[in-house]
């Protein structure tokens, strides 16, 4: 499956964005979907996860409450809403698939989107 995200640009503090990640290639029903993010000269981090039938969610607490990760499998594509945007989320934002594992660790994806850029100005 090939994963595409966009959405990504310049706000300010307190504004937001949705991000958008759609799947080419196969459908993307069966896979745990799920967002991490780069920030320069830092490790990628887990943001967001969704599980099959988007019943089941885990964020990680620096964007609890602000960030809601959904998913139209119709549409072969996930979402994330941002809001209350902080400068600390401008990051390298990517989507990411799995087909096995329902996981807050980026070494169990096994697809990945290009990124998309979010830059958060104060």
């Amino acid at each position: 499956v090939q994963l595409q995200a966009s959405g990504g640009g310049l706000v300010q503090a307190g504004g937001s964005l949705r991000l958008s990640c759609v799947a080419s290639g196969r459908t993307f029903s069966p896979y745990v979907l799920a967002w991490f993010r780069q920030a320069p000269g830092k490790e990628r981090e887990f943001v967001a996860v969704i599980s099959f039938s988007a019943f089941n969610t885990d964020y990680a607490d620096s964007v609890k409450d602000r960030f809601t990760i959904s998913r139209d499998n119709a549409k072969n594509t996930m979402y994330l809403q941002m809001n209350s945007l902080k400068p600390e989320d401008t990051a390298t934002y990517y989507c990411a698939a799995s087909s096995r594992h329902w996981s807050r660790r980026d070494y169990d994806y096994d697809y990945w989107g290009q990124g998309t850029q979010v830059t958060v100005s104060s």
